[in-house]
């Protein structure tokens, strides 16, 4: 058979070719929007606005010449825009190093969009990529030990946690694209010569296809590594049971707990959307939460509520404008005072059940209704409802996403709703938790029969 192998230089040639154009723009719009948000610096820090500004006007004016000068220079397009994204990173970390908490927070959105439109726009080899996360953490590093005046606590939970994991997952989500575009062109090319490269490049397609899953699994190990596990869940109460089943590698559902003073606060959540969008709220979401409770003691489950609400729209700049992020989450928020056997609760959207009683004829369940907004931006701002419930021993506490009730299945592909999942709870309160929760999934996965799953699924029982 004749030889279909296309030499590197060739495929190198064409890749610099048909890329080329778009980083030159690239460059060009990265270099014109780092100079007019110096605007959002002079409302935000007036104080250091000049500093600010000869910062990025250096950091512009040497991408500028780099990229003009790029022929005469030998230079590629790709170190270009090396030298623009290092010169923003170590900008954003001396920025970062001089603001006060609520300014840090603010800017570390700034910072993480940095990493996720360079990681979606920008295709250079992986150690252009390796150099730019090294940067990021020595500048930030040594900016922290001159000018910051927050705590390595404060840093790390406001957004330095955040920002590095981000940085992280964009180095894998460049690497696969650059792979991907690379193998695109190389098989475009071969496929010119012969059809038959179709079946020789199968298992290329199939290699790249797994390095996509082998990144979006790393996220979901970054994620599973915020989220409790079950089993730390558990070990909180007598007896509970955590169901919880991701429609995507990533989940936009996420689960939380702590425990200070015989007082157990933990939260269940569903974040807008699902997939690696919905990953990234929970990202957020758990961040915000151990710096409310575990960092600033803040007690009240609706008080809880108020703060995270608050930092959501700050953080994703949410002023109700058209076209704007809307994202935010429905969340529960309970606090289990084991002195006093009271419920304290607030909640957004998604309502909780608690039963009584269990198994015997007095058997009671209670629905304890949600204030209807969500976590987030909304048209009508309320303060969220703290709820106060005496409890009794042995009643059993259901919190939940709407994952559960909206799946579609059964016999006329209908929803299973709220009225079903309230029959099977009833009817199996009175078993182990654990035989609850191999009831419950196995009543769903049943309802689902091969209908696809429509959205992640967060289901948590505790017996008080």
């Amino acid at each position: 058979m004749e030889e279909t192998t296309v030499p590197e230089i060739n495929v190198k040639q064409e890749f610099y070719r048909s890329t080329e154009k778009f980083h030159v723009v690239t460059c060009f719009v990265g270099i014109a929007l780092n100079l007019v948000w110096f605007v959002s610096d002079i409302f935000v820090l007036p104080e250091y606005w000049l500093p600010f500004f000869i910062f990025r006007a250096s950091v512009s004016a040497i991408s500028l010449i780099a990229l003009l000068t790029r022929k005469i220079t030998g230079i590629t397009i790709y170190t270009t825009m090396f030298i623009l994204v290092l010169g923003i990173v170590v900008q954003n970390a001396y920025m970062w190093s001089v603001m006060d908490i609520e300014h840090f927070q603010q800017h570390a959105f700034a910072y993480m969009v940095l990493f996720i439109g360079v990681g979606m726009l920008v295709l250079w080899e992986v150690i252009f990529s390796v150099i730019i996360l090294a940067a990021t953490i020595i500048s930030n590093v040594i900016f922290y030990l001159a000018n910051s005046q927050l705590t390595v606590q404060e840093f790390v939970i406001n957004g330095g946690l955040l920002i590095l994991t981000v940085a992280i997952f964009c180095v894998f989500l460049i690497r696969t694209r650059y792979n991907l575009t690379y193998s695109e062109i190389r098989s475009r090319l071969e496929l010119a010569k012969s059809k038959e490269i179709i079946e020789q490049k199968h298992e290329e397609v199939v290699h790249q296809k797994k390095e996509i899953t082998d990144s979006i699994n790393y996220a979901r190990s970054i994620q599973e590594s915020l989220i409790p596990i079950e089993s730390h869940f558990n070990s909180h109460f007598k007896d509970s049971f955590v169901l919880f089943k991701p429609k995507d590698i990533v989940s936009g559902d996420f689960y939380w707990i702590y425990e200070k003073n015989n007082e157990i606060f933990y939260a269940t959540a569903d974040c807008t959307g699902h997939g690696v969008p919905g990953g990234f709220m929970t990202m957020l979401g758990l961040s915000f939460l151990d710096e409310i409770v575990e960092v600033k003691g803040v007690k009240t489950p609706s008080e809880i509520l108020n703060l995270m609400r608050d930092k959501i729209i700050s953080t994703l700049k949410q002023h109700g404008n058209f076209g704007e992020s809307k994202d935010g989450m429905d969340i529960t928020v309970c606090c289990l005072d084991k002195n006093k056997l009271e419920l304290h609760f607030a909640s957004a959207n998604n309502s909780l059940y608690i039963i009584k009683n269990a198994g015997q004829p007095t058997q009671d369940l209670l629905i304890c209704k949600a204030d209807k907004q969500p976590c987030g931006f909304y048209h009508e701002k309320k303060p969220f409802t703290n709820n106060t419930i005496k409890l009794e021993e042995g009643d059993r506490v259901y919190t939940f996403s709407d994952g559960f009730p909206d799946q579609f299945g059964g016999p006329n592909g209908k929803k299973y709703m709220h009225k079903q999942l309230k029959e099977v709870l009833s009817q199996n309160a009175h078993l182990s938790f654990n035989d609850q929760k191999n009831i419950l999934n196995t009543s769903f996965e049943t309802w689902r029969g091969k209908q696809d799953q429509v959205d992640d699924v967060l289901l948590i029982g505790v017996l008080v």
